[in-house]
């Protein structure tokens, strides 16, 4: 399902609350690593399998330094967030985006407007967990 079809779901009436603006510091990372435990998932030591899953259409979020999760939706004129080539490249990047958060059964969705800032990688990890998914 595309963003914005998914943007659609969510903002039917029983379904979500209403969006409101915020802006959103984080780490770009592929949600299946994050939730399921798999692997180590964060910075460099993550960077290459970031990159294959949100490619192979795992969903990408930004996780904030408190660890909350913000299922990014779309980008800018994106229309889809899963296999996006422009959100694969900012695997493990650090960010700041400006959008609508909207929220539904406990999981926050982001719809983001631009990307206000993009440090690039700064979670160097290689020392301490080696290179993923081929490391220690």
């Amino acid at each position: 399902m595309g963003g914005m079809a998914l943007a659609a779901a969510l903002l039917s009436p029983a379904a979500a609350q209403d969006g409101r603006r915020v802006s959103v510091t984080g780490e770009i990372s592929d949600t299946w690593c994050t939730i399921s435990g798999l692997m180590f998932a964060k910075g460099t030591a993550h960077h290459q399998c970031a990159v294959w899953c949100a490619l192979g259409g795992i969903p990408v979020s930004i996780r904030d330094a408190d660890g909350a999760l913000y299922l990014i939706l779309k980008i800018g004129d994106d229309e889809d967030s899963a296999a996006n080539p422009r959100v694969a490249r900012m695997a493990t990047h650090e960010v700041t985006v400006d959008g609508e958060l909207l929220e539904r059964d406990g999981v926050k969705y982001q719809l983001v407007d631009h990307i206000a800032d993009d440090k690039g990688i700064i979670t160097m990890t290689h020392e301490e967990y080696g290179i993923q998914p081929f490391g220690n």
